[in-house]
């Protein structure tokens, strides 16, 4: 009892406006429009936490799988092949952001079975060497990579590319080269059987589906390249790949070598996810406005129902700014409890979302993320405290905002006309 007759008299008579509408009809309805606000809120705000997890979890699982097997970095000649890429590899290794290099040679090519045909990105590799940019070894789900051997002509495919083309470990498949050969009878293409030595799952349809490799000298035989397209790279930090990729250009002082780090060879896709995810949170947030909103048709009757009261404290000394706060308050705190009921709905959903999904499709017999649309099978989420302060920032301050209008109307009422048929 100290505590809360310690309190102003503006917040007693406000939480007791919240608690008050249990007597009459008209408070019981106020009291129930009073709720659905409240619900309203919790449930935007829990909504767009979730989205905006799920949007933050879609982005890291994706990138961590594209970066598993593409570079953090990539070095090329303009003139198409780098010659001297082992003293390119020496000076690039000279900053201490580096961990790993190894050349490479990629070119766009065929390959068929029987009579099935699917295009696909080739990568020409050293096994040893890409251990120290990728993971794709550690990704094999049968086979081994050390088995792309120089003469050998061996391939390792993803899994997507193997169900498309039927393929099994032992099995053979032809390369279709784009580089033609010039014969008597016109220009043929250039073909090479290959025999599947691996299949890597990296759980990326787009990479499972479109990428092989082959080993480095096959590659430039294949391809008729004299020497490998150029380096790439891995770092310590990923997210430092921007700076360091600066900091390597400048240090090599070479015109012909270009330096793009993985950002910029995947501009579109991350501005697209970026735009959309500003997008979602601008839309969802519409509903928390909506909902915010109404407080003001809570508000702006409980101003009329409690005219007589607002009177009352008035003929007994209460200034109008006393009167706008009592209402402010009521308003606040139904905001800030919808809020904080929201914020906590959206976190527990958010973190265990990898056990609710699975749940409701097992229940209901549907996939959420069919891969070979969306990229990966499962709902990733990445539940980021900064979401979670500004969404609970944005939600109490359209709540706050509600509160003006049907407060300051409150502030207005003139006891004398209020009190006259009382």
């Amino acid at each position: 009892m100290r505590i809360v007759s310690a309190l102003p008299y503006e917040w007693l008579v406000g939480v007791r406006y919240i608690r008050s509408g249990r007597r009459s009809g008209r408070n019981r309805f106020i009291s129930f429009i009073s709720l659905i606000s409240m619900a309203g809120i919790a449930l935007g705000v829990a909504a767009l936490i979730i989205v905006m997890s799920v949007m933050n979890g879609f982005q890291k699982e994706v990138r961590d799988k594209m970066l598993s097997v593409l570079p953090h970095i990539e070095i090329f000649n303009t003139q198409g092949s780098l010659p001297d890429w082992k003293e390119t590899a020496r000076e690039v290794a000279q900053n201490t952001e580096v961990r790993g290099t190894a050349p490479y040679i990629v070119a766009q090519a065929m390959l068929t079975r029987f009579d099935r045909v699917q295009g696909a990105v080739i990568r020409g590799v050293i096994p040893d060497e890409e251990a120290h940019v990728s993971d794709v070894a550690q990704q094999l789900k049968t086979g081994d990579f050390a088995s792309l051997q120089p003469g050998t002509f061996n391939m390792v495919i993803g899994v997507g590319l193997a169900k498309q083309l039927r393929l099994a470990n032992g099995d053979r498949l032809t390369l279709i080269a784009p580089q033609g050969q010039l014969t008597p009878a016109g220009m043929i293409p250039r073909l090479k059987q290959f025999t599947v030595s691996g299949i890597f799952d990296v759980g990326h349809h787009l990479l499972d589906t479109g990428q092989a490799f082959i080993n480095l000298e096959d590659g430039m035989r294949m391809f008729q390249q004299p020497a490998p397209n150029g380096l790439r790279l891995r770092i310590q930090d990923m997210y430092q790949a921007p700076r360091v990729a600066w900091q390597i250009a400048k240090q090599l002082n070479n015109s012909d070598l270009l330096v793009r780090d993985w950002s910029s060879m995947n501009r579109n896709w991350f501005a697209a996810v970026q735009m959309e995810k500003r997008m979602m949170f601008i839309i969802l947030l519409l509903i928390v406005a909506v909902a915010a909103f109404n407080l003001v048709s809570t508000l702006v009757m409980t101003v009329t129902e409690k005219q007589t009261d607002i009177a009352i404290l008035r003929t007994l000394g209460a200034s109008p700014q006393s009167i706008m706060k009592i209402f402010m308050i009521q308003g606040a705190i139904a905001g800030i409890l919808g809020t904080l009921i929201g914020v906590s709905t959206g976190i527990l959903i958010s973190v265990n979302i990898d056990i609710i999904v699975p749940f409701i499709e097992q229940l209901f017999g549907f996939k959420f993320l069919p891969q070979d649309i969306y990229m990966i099978s499962t709902l990733p989420s990445d539940l980021r405290i900064a979401d979670v302060l500004k969404t609970g920032s944005c939600a109490i301050v359209l709540a706050f905002l509600a509160t003006l209008y049907p407060s300051y109307n409150a502030s207005r009422v003139n006891p004398a006309e209020a009190l006259r048929y009382e």
